[in-house]
């Protein structure tokens, strides 16, 4: 994940000098008054998107992919510890049973 988010991130920089030097050339529009820089991030935000979801395509299908590991992983010790414990409170009932 970490990986994936590193080159989102890498993605949106690239992006975001590419409008800056479209909005500062004169080639993409100014913001209004003093908005030119959250102007520049939204547009930036808004060209990344598409950019990261096509060209990540594989990178997020690898991220996914570890993560409904990790997830099967804990489930198998979750139900691990719940039958240890089953057979724990079978041999103390069955103890008591005898006593």
């Amino acid at each position: 994940m970490l990986r994936y988010t590193l080159m989102r991130l890498g993605i949106f920089v690239g992006c975001l000098v590419v409008v800056w030097g479209l909005v500062y050339s004169g080639i993409a529009p100014r913001g209004l008054g003093d908005s030119n820089g959250l102007w520049i991030v939204l547009l930036a935000l808004v060209i990344s998107a598409p950019i990261s979801f096509v060209v990540l395509r594989k990178e997020r299908d690898r991220a996914s992919v570890q993560v409904a590991r990790r997830v099967d992983r804990m489930k198998a010790n979750i139900e691990a510890n719940r039958s240890q414990e089953d057979v724990a409170d079978d041999a103390a009932r069955a103890q008591g049973q005898t006593s």
